[in-house]
């Protein structure tokens, strides 16, 4: 938790989208709302922050994109570059600069980090043997190659990471390696690349990782530690790549740099950017200072697959500069799934926000709402539409718009919406309320300031239900008849206490809050401001916040996913994906499948995806850990037969030593089925 004193000024960040392809609420739910609440909390408490993000526009996954589309990189970055910025903007993602990697000023900084550290003698030049596509007659970037993952068996890993168990992988890794080129087996060559050596930074990374606990989220100081005891390795700071940013040596003709170098430095361009539109000095907000005290705070909001990157392999760059400070914190979110399934961009599973605009137009800040209630701060959570249909109509139509509806209708309803009272001014008198209001605000900001949105946004909610009941206890439309005065005090108290509510809901429902704001005829104030109304004041026409969210709206949705899901189907079930490359024969009579039992079966410790188990193949009794936790129950599966491949290399996974792997079928949905013997077979029957 930042101590919001200690800080002169903030950099705060969200993780640079791909500029290739349409942004999903996962990504929203993951590094953009979080880091848009707490940013907007900062400028409430008048803090000196700024706010930073940009498309990154280089790597393998833009020529990717370009090849499918049949266009070029630049074709494709301008595209999404465009469409991203906008609905950034429309959902009111507060930024203050939305950058571009392909910059100018990104280029040099990048060029300028790399020639530092090489330099400095900090780069490990070394020749490695990489993939190479014969057919096409280039080296193969990381994301153009595809294959089995080691730890789940996930069969359309990436060789930097499994999108499937989210573990980051070097090419070599893979099982069955693929060219997504030419869909051929790619050869090992070799070539010269430059290294930055993480198991030197390992010993620096170990203490200064250790330092953060109590302070970081769980699941990111766990996922550090995990990585940090499996032992860091060399990782390339270049590629062999046609599209990026060149490395700045005459000896690197030809060669990019890694795009998970120079898109965090995109941070620190951006910026620099801002800086010179703003007449600021951009180094205030990324360098260290002569006192330390004047350092500003700098953090990461990222989504769980880019944690590594943000917590271990950008903080040895800036180290290994040492010019630049450190992330105080990375407040990493877990994911967000759909519908009871994993959101998927290539089975176009999800929600896209420029969609969501178009069709449900004016509610962002029901979706803001709705995320914000589920976000996956810890651990995995998911969207539905029901879900959203009952929190927009049963919290935000029933309880908050309700409330605020409710008072400035009376105001007009008696006193023509004027402010009328013998006092200068009028506050918030009733003593218990004011008492219980503090108490909200005591919990709001620690909740905010632990990045607690859930519970943060859910102390404004429960504003709006101590002003219903309060309300209702006054009853100042029966009062009206019995004592004026009364009724006219309560009535006062219910607008201050909206007020309040209006103040606290600006860094959840931005454009909520300026509604009330509106029809209070008040601007906007901070937190540490007075909520108070002067003798004579007059208040705007009350307008109804929200609107319920039809039946038919909702199945129009779910119908619309459940269409999606047909089309990814016929696409899988349609021959259009081309075989892999031809093996010998003795190729396939190298692997020894044999039919197995499973005896015991049970999940692995922090994981969601992994179960141990223990199979009899005929030979021996022997463990195998498999990325099936997610599709069967352990209990569910002691006594089934399947195919398992007993003479795969064995290999560590998550401690656990696994001695082979279960053969499985994957349908386009991601369902996962035994591969195994329609008769019942002796354990040990070899597969032929």
């Amino acid at each position: 938790m930042p101590q919001l004193n200690k800080y002169k000024r903030y950099t705060i960040t969200s993780a640079l989208p791909y500029a290739n392809g349409p942004l999903h609420i996962g990504h929203l739910a993951g590094a953009y709302l979080p880091a848009d609440i707490f940013v907007r909390y900062l400028r409430l408490m008048k803090k000196d922050v700024v706010y930073i993000c940009g498309s990154d526009e280089h790597g393998a996954a833009i020529t990717i994109k370009a090849k499918k589309e049949g266009t070029t990189p630049q074709a494709i970055i301008d595209k999404y570059h465009n469409q991203i910025k906008n609905s950034f903007e429309e959902f009111g993602i507060a930024f203050d600069i939305y950058h571009r990697t392909s910059s100018d000023i990104h280029h040099d900084l990048s060029q300028e980090f790399f020639l530092n550290l090489y330099e400095k003698g900090e780069f490990v030049e070394k020749f490695s043997e990489q993939y190479y596509d014969e057919e096409f007659d280039q080296f193969l970037a990381d994301r153009y190659i595809t294959g089995t993952c080691p730890v789940c068996s996930n069969d359309r890993a990436y060789g930097d990471q499994c999108e499937n168990c989210g573990t980051s992988l070097n090419p070599t890794d893979l099982i069955n390696p693929i060219s997504t080129l030419s869909n051929k087996t790619p050869v090992l060559k070799p070539t010269k690349h430059w290294f930055l050596p993480l198991d030197k930074y390992q010993p620096w990374l170990e203490k200064w990782i250790d330092e953060k606990e109590g302070e970081w989220k769980v699941n990111v100081f766990g996922q550090c530690r995990s990585w940090l005891k499996s032992g860091l390795q060399p990782r390339s700071m270049t590629r062999d790549l046609d599209w990026g940013i060149d490395v700045p040596l005459a000896e690197a003709k030809g060669k990019k740099l890694y795009v998970w170098m120079d898109a965090p430095i995109g941070y620190i361009s951006a910026t620099k950017q801002w800086a010179i539109d703003n007449g600021k000095d951009w180094q205030q907000y990324w360098k260290k200072q002569e006192n330390s005290d004047d350092d500003a705070c700098l953090m990461h909001f990222i989504g769980k697959d880019n944690i590594v990157f943000h917590c271990i392999i950008f903080p040895a760059i800036l180290k290994a500069h040492g010019d630049y400070i450190l992330p105080e914190n990375v407040p990493a979110n877990e994911f967000l799934n759909l519908e009871g399934d994993k959101l998927s961009t290539s089975r176009n599973h999800a929600v896209w926000l420029h969609e969501y605009l178009e069709e449900f137009p004016g509610k962002q800040d029901e979706l803001r709402y709705v995320l914000t209630s589920i976000l996956p701060e810890t651990s995995d959570s998911e969207f539905t539409w029901k879900d959203y249909q009952a929190r927009v109509n049963n919290e935000l139509v029933a309880i908050l718009g309700n409330y605020v509806n409710r008072i400035l209708v009376l105001m007009h309803k008696y006193y023509d919406g004027k402010i009328e009272s013998s006092e200068a001014v009028i506050k918030l008198t009733d003593e218990k309320i004011n008492e219980e209001l503090g108490g909200y605000y005591d919990e709001l900001g620690k909740n905010l300031e632990s990045y607690r949105f859930r519970a943060a946004l859910q102390n404004v909610m429960d504003m709006a239900r101590m002003g219903n009941r309060y309300l209702t206890e006054q009853e100042p439309w029966k009062a009206i008849k019995t004592d004026p005065e009364a009724a006219k005090i309560a009535l006062h108290n219910n607008l201050i206490l909206v007020g309040h509510i209006a103040t606290c809901l600006q860094p959840f429902l931005p454009a909520t809050a300026t509604k009330i704001f509106g029809m209070l005829n008040k601007d906007a104030i901070a937190f540490d401001q007075e909520m108070e109304f002067a003798n004579g004041h007059q208040l705007n026409p009350a307008v109804l916040l929200f609107a319920k969210v039809e039946d038919e709206a909702v199945e129009a949705q779910i119908q619309k996913l459940a269409d999606k899901k047909q089309e990814a189907v016929a696409k899988v079930v349609a021959p259009v994906a081309p075989a892999k490359a031809n093996i010998s024969f003795d190729n396939f009579a190298a692997m020894d499948i044999r039919t197995g039992t499973i005896l015991t079966a049970e999940k692995v410790a922090k994981t969601k995806k992994l179960l141990k188990l223990t199979i009899d193949t005929g030979i021996d009794q022997r463990t195998v850990v498999s990325g099936i936790a997610e599709h069967y129950e352990p209990e569910a599966i002691i006594g089934q037969q399947v195919s398992i491949l007993v003479n795969l290399e064995p290999r560590e996974i998550k401690g656990i030593m696994s001695q082979g792997m279960i053969l499985m079928a994957e349908n386009a949905e991601g369902k996962l089925s035994f591969v195994a013997p329609i008769d019942n077979m002796h354990n040990g029957a070899v597969t032929r």
